[in-house]
């Protein structure tokens, strides 16, 4: 390889693939490539691509062919999800040089070759179903944010019926307790104070190793981490929930009291069609447990809304379960066929208009139901890290809750990245407002 050059990535999608691109950088900054400045022109551009939809696959190629266009010059390599499940297609737009798998995405830099343009793009994309393990990747540089990520995880065990993410990212497999540790205690060392786990599906974590273990034990195994104040799980399927990682999450003062289980329907007859494995009563047991152990609660979760065989019923249940269960945030996701997942050629298929029309109903509820929690949060003094960026309408500083509430506030701007205490004063239908009572040193 050529002497190392300015690197530039950009990223589409999950928050996964945030996690990644940071490690992607990392890569290449520990082999000499410097980050190329906000008016600089990259002499490599990466582009970390999602999958999820169709729409997504849409979005990817107009990203690609802007970057393309705009940097004509520089060697343009695309990886992530789509690169993984259509490398042809990604390989077929313009300006692209190298189309780079997941798992190959962690020798990126050897792949490289010389920094120049190639006459005819290179597709090193291999069976992510044969991947064995998480590659090692070096922690990402400081980045003046307060909050830092952790992938444990990686890949699915599930098949359901609508989700192209075990073809793009392969079987589940782990990363070592001991790396996961030794990760946690770095970030901590370098000032990050909230730290949270991510992955695909970490709720299975651990099963794959050996010896075998669990979230609950990995909770555990970070418990006495020296000045980590507050860790946070990603998202975690209902199914996963034993008496363990309930004992884990409710008894280990460092974990948060924010959690995100994801429904996609409330019709047990949907979830079937589906393919999720877990029904109503479950969830329903589940959230009422945890709300019932956990103090303020942030509870969050995904609807998937027009999945093939909703009928109005099966909508209407769903909003049922919505206004019943305290859930305080909603992420919805209209449906759109997948190429590839079973879901697309089955019969059923919800009109676009009515899908349209049932997602801005459940999004109305979602933010009705948001706003009585935030409200229910007024008049208290509550915890919160300060993120580094002000919010640029008012120009406050933004403190987040242990409970995920962004909380507007009056301060100095050397608080970014410390805690503060703050009395929440005011929830409107879209943000929240403190004063400032008493700051860390």
């Amino acid at each position: 390889m050529t002497a190392p050059g300015t690197i530039a990535v950009s990223t589409l999608g999950c928050r996964l693939n945030q996690v990644e691109s940071r490690e992607i950088l990392a890569l290449f900054e520990g082999r000499g490539f410097r980050p190329a400045s906000a008016n600089e022109r990259p002499q490599v551009h990466v582009v970390n691509t999602c999958t999820v939809t169709g729409r997504a696959d849409f979005s990817d190629r107009q990203a690609i062919r802007r970057i393309a266009r705009d940097n004509p010059d520089a060697l343009l390599v695309v990886t992530g999800c789509y690169a993984q499940t259509d490398a042809e297609a990604v390989a077929r737009i313009p300006g692209v040089d190298l189309v780079v798998g997941n798992q190959e995405k962690y020798r990126m830099v050897d792949l490289l070759g010389d920094l120049g343009k190639r006459p005819r793009p290179e597709i090193r994309v291999g069976d992510v179903r044969t991947s064995r393990g998480v590659p090692i990747a070096p922690l990402a540089r400081r980045s003046g944010r307060s909050r830092a990520f952790v992938k444990i995880q990686d890949g699915c065990q599930h098949r359901c019926a609508f989700c192209i993410v075990p073809a793009a990212r392969g079987g589940s497999r782990s990363q070592e307790p001991d790396v996961v540790r030794e990760q946690v205690e770095a970030l901590v060392d370098a000032g990050y104070r909230e730290i949270t786990l991510t992955g695909v599906d970490i709720g299975h974590y651990g099963r794959d190793l050996t010896p075998r273990t669990s979230l609950a034990a990995l909770i555990a195994r970070l418990a006495d981490v020296r000045d980590l104040r507050w860790l946070r799980l990603s998202s975690v399927l209902p199914a996963y929930w034993s008496d363990e990682l309930i004992e884990a999450v409710t008894g280990t003062p460092a974990v948060v009291p924010h959690l995100h289980l994801p429904l996609q329907s409330g019709s047990d007859r949907v979830l079937q069609l589906m393919r999720r494995p877990y029904n109503l009563r479950m969830f329903r047991a589940l959230v009422e447990r945890l709300a019932g152990a956990i103090p303020d609660l942030g509870l969050g979760t995904d609807l998937i809304v027009g999945h093939p065989g909703e009928e109005d019923d099966d909508f209407g249940a769903t909003l049922r379960v919505v206004e019943e269960l305290p859930l305080s945030y909603l992420h919805v996701f209209p449906y759109s066929d997948r190429k590839g997942t079973e879901a697309a050629g089955r019969d059923g298929h919800v009109a676009p208009r009515a899908i349209r029309e049932r997602s801005a109903r459940v999004r109305a509820l979602g933010r009705a139901k948001n706003l009585a929690f935030r409200r229910a949060l007024v008049g208290r003094r509550h915890e919160v890290l300060v993120l580094e960026e002000r919010d640029r309408e008012t120009g406050f500083l933004t403190g987040l809750t242990s409970n995920y509430v962004e909380v507007l506030f009056g301060g100095p701007a050397d608080l970014a990245r410390r805690f503060a205490r703050v009395r929440i004063t005011a929830a409107g239908t879209d943000r929240t407002f403190g004063v400032l009572e008493e700051a860390d040193a």
